[in-house]
């Protein structure tokens, strides 16, 4: 337990709350919290915290007080309409900075304090990422691939770099690198929602993807693939990557090398039951509708069969991709507790392990003193229900209030809500 601090100017006080700091993702009742500037500066039973002025005291009677969620797969530049290739291909810079500015605005107000973006057109949310840490417009923390590595014609050729052999990929990762991406995500597979590509085929080969993740490591960055079919998987995780995304068509052998070496899932089962949802006449192209179709059971497995493993997951909704809007990463917990995730272990995989997974734990992902203050407050229990989470009361980055108000026993008001 921490010593007790004197509360600066900026300091304020969470007490009473069910703290879930993120390690295992069980509660600690009757708990208290002290922000001081950007960070947590002591935790511990509200019986003994420090003493603070009425006005710097929030009270957070029956509720839960989360590290600030994290959503580990979005595109900020996408609004969730029905056509995201058409919208990313039409949309003009300035149209898709203003549309990556909103998404990332309701982002955070859902509870989301940080992001990882797995790719956009002409770097726009790399450059948005420097906005919001210059406090120019409100967002999550934004760690953002700019362009994705793909190859030539392959999915997501729309935001990507297009890339051929072991050289062509080398260049184009080193030219993401120097374009000031956080991460490198590629293609190791076809996808759903790019034209006259087959979801199971495979696209980068290990050679290349090889080459990326060394390019990646060269930099002292993460590398993550776009991975649906099986074989691809297994390039990828055999090529040295970190995380795979989706991984619809997992099987044991893949399992198994994931487990092996490591690496990190993030399932984004959200992306495919929204378009299936939506169904057709819905205004997607027919094919999208097709492709989902017929990768939605073999995801629903592949999950089930991940949890069964042991794998360690990272939770990501692909938001911005039809029907999947930026607000919506409890909508993913929910799916994941349905297919066989515990309610705490999620809360990890949306806390702790996407921290990990984003490269930020050091800085956020669980509850700690000296950690910065990225918290949410929410109505009940997230651990015996993870709906709770979407009952925001409280959300704080950097030790700011940036949305909501909570009891307070003086006016409520501390930091700048909005």
């Amino acid at each position: 337990m921490s010593e007790p601090v004197p509360a600066g100017p900026a300091a304020f006080l969470i007490r009473d709350v069910n703290l879930i700091d993120g390690h295992d993702g069980r509660g600690r009742p009757r708990s208290a919290v002290v922000v001081d500037g950007r960070r947590i500066a002591w935790i511990g039973p509200a019986e003994s915290a420090p003493p603070f002025p009425a006005h710097a005291i929030l009270d957070g009677a029956g509720c839960s007080l989360l590290p600030g969620l994290i959503n580990s797969h979005v595109h900020l530049s996408a609004d969730a309409g029905p056509d995201f290739t058409r919208q990313i291909e039409s949309d003009s810079l300035p149209l898709a900075t203003l549309k990556s500015a909103t998404t990332a605005a309701a982002t955070l107000r859902a509870g989301v304090t940080s992001v990882r973006d797995c790719g956009a057109a002409d770097g726009v949310v790399i450059e948005l990422a420097k906005g919001i840490d210059d406090g120019i417009v409100p967002g999550p923390r934004v760690r953002a691939a700019g362009r994705v590595i793909t190859m030539t014609g392959g999915h997501g050729h729309f935001i990507g770099r297009e890339a051929d052999g072991v050289d062509g990929v080398r260049a184009a990762t080193r030219a993401e690198l120097k374009a000031g991406a956080h991460f490198i995500k590629a293609m190791a597979t076809g996808g759903v929602l790019t034209a006259g590509v087959d979801p199971g085929h495979t696209a980068l080969v290990r050679e290349e993807l090889a080459v990326a993740a060394q390019e990646a490591h060269n930099a002292g960055r993460r590398i993550t693939v776009h991975a649906i079919g099986n074989q691809g998987i297994k390039n990828a995780l055999r090529a040295g990557v970190d995380s795979i995304e989706h991984g619809i068509r997992l099987d044991d052998e893949a399992l198994d090398l994931a487990v092996a070496r490591g690496a990190y899932l993030v399932p984004t089962l959200l992306a495919v039951a929204s378009i299936v949802t939506a169904g057709t006449g819905a205004g997607m192209p027919p094919w999208v509708h097709e492709k989902a179709e017929r990768e939605a059971e073999r995801h629903r497995e592949s999950f089930v069969a991940a949890v069964r493993s042991g794998l360690r997951i990272a939770a990501g909704t692909d938001a911005g991709t039809p029907f999947n809007p930026h607000t919506d990463l409890v909508r993913e917990l929910e799916l994941m507790v349905r297919y066989g995730l515990s309610a705490p272990e999620v809360i990890r995989a949306a806390t702790r392990n996407a921290a990990e997974n984003m490269d930020v734990l050091h800085d956020t992902g669980t509850v700690d003193v000296g950690k910065l203050a990225d918290l949410v407050l929410v109505e009940g229990d997230p651990a015996a229900d993870i709906g709770a989470l979407a009952r925001i009361r409280l959300v704080v980055k950097d030790g700011r209030i940036v949305h909501g108000c909570a009891r307070a026993g003086g006016d409520a008001r501390v930091g700048r809500a909005s």
